[in-house]
């Protein structure tokens, strides 16, 4: 049975209430839990909470040490077309604005890679516009194929596909696939998604199962935070996670918490969430969730950046080029959305070395599956050297 089955917006604001009505007594309680139960998770979003978000802090900091060591993993997306056929409201690829648009060949993906290779990643993301006809399954794949030799670790975040899509991709060297619901909310999500296929919400919702099926090592997850209500989307993340990690136990399921920013169209977030709101939903996520990854984009300061990561996240981007084409042409197309940590990957390295962490570019390789699943993967392509 699918997320969409088993669960209902109903239930989610049934719980948002509970939370809301939590006292600090509880709250102290669920800091002194050994494990959190999801009654727990429920104070630790509570307004009252957020007074004891020192508290919570250095819980999620021990746990994250004792499950995960000192690393964080280093990654940066790679653009592959912006091209939409979708009106997001929020989106700057939204088919309504008029922006500089661009799908990049397998062989431009290529060079944008070989330039994030030089930098020292071995860990990158393919993003692409949903605009099927623009940037088929069929280009994804062959990208893939020809990354593959010299980037251990490949994702991509797209346009969801049915099972079969999946599978083709994972034989292609593809190791994860991240989709943000945006909004778990059904009301909110049918407001801000105007047209193009993405305003199916229950399409969207079944995605991650769709991914589960299809045996992908990752799922990755995320609300659009500033959409709607942020408890709303916790409660609903945390239930969909812990989901996930139950039907599909061979799966690793990991979080990000992407906040709207600047982008084409002007499109300001109706429910903003704060450092301290985003931080409390993260601390909250590592006690209840211990094993799961949390990954922090460019799209935060600095500053926020380096006062978080040592506390909970695992995983991080660096150096990121929101447009296709942004890391060996920049300015030919527009960008999705204007970051805020514009360091290079050697900055952000060096800073999380200045936090007592080690930065990790690699840490998987397919060498470490079954010979036969390596059979489909191409022994003679083109090197980034």
């Amino acid at each position: 049975m699918l997320f969409n089955d088993t669960h209902s917006p109903e239930e989610v604001r049934s719980l948002v209430t509970r939370a809301m009505d939590t006292t600090p007594e509880r709250v102290e309680r669920a800091l002194s839990a050994t494990n959190a139960s999801f009654s727990d998770f429920l104070a630790l979003i509570s307004p009252a909470a957020a007074d004891f978000l020192e508290q919570l802090a250095a819980r999620a900091q021990r746990i994250t040490r004792e499950r995960f060591g000192r690393i964080v993993r280093l990654y940066a997306p790679i653009y592959v077309s912006n091209e939409c056929t979708n009106s997001c409201a929020y989106c700057g690829f939204n088919k309504g604005n008029e922006v500089r648009r661009i799908t990049l060949t397998p062989e431009e993906v290529f060079e944008e890679a070989r330039a994030l290779w030089h930098e020292g990643f071995r860990d990158i993301l393919l993003v692409s516009g949903e605009a099927p006809n623009k940037a088929p399954l069929s280009q994804l794949v062959e990208a893939a194929r020809m990354l593959s030799r010299d980037f251990p670790s490949i994702s991509v975040e797209i346009y969801p596909l049915e099972t079969e899509g999946y599978v083709s991709l994972e034989r292609a060297g593809v190791e994860g696939v991240t989709v943000f619901q945006e909004t778990y909310d059904p009301e909110l999500y049918t407001k801000y998604h105007l047209g193009g296929k993405k305003r199916d919400f229950d399409f969207r919702l079944a995605t991650p199962d769709r991914i589960g099926a299809a045996g992908m090592r990752k799922i990755g997850l995320g609300a659009l935070l500033g959409l709607g209500h942020w408890r709303f989307e916790a409660v609903s993340l945390a239930m969909h996670a812990l989901y996930l990690q139950k039907t599909y136990w061979q799966t690793n399921v990991s979080i990000s918490f992407p906040r709207i920013r600047a982008a084409s169209g002007g499109f300001l977030p109706p429910s903003p969430v704060s450092d301290r709101e985003m931080a409390q939903l993260a601390f909250a996520l590592r006690l209840l969730i211990p094993d799961i990854g949390l990954t922090l984009s460019t799209r935060e300061t600095a500053e926020f950046r380096d006062g978080i990561t040592p506390i909970c996240f695992t995983s991080t981007s660096a150096g990121s080029k929101t447009e296709p084409g942004g890391y060996t042409r920049p300015g030919e197309a527009t960008e999705q959305f204007a970051i805020e940590d514009s360091r290079t990957p050697g900055e952000v390295a060096e800073a999380i070395r200045g936090m007592g962490l080690e930065p990790v570019w690699k840490d998987w390789d397919r060498a470490f599956i079954a010979a036969e699943s390596m059979e489909s993967l191409p022994k003679d392509a083109e090197r980034m050297a």
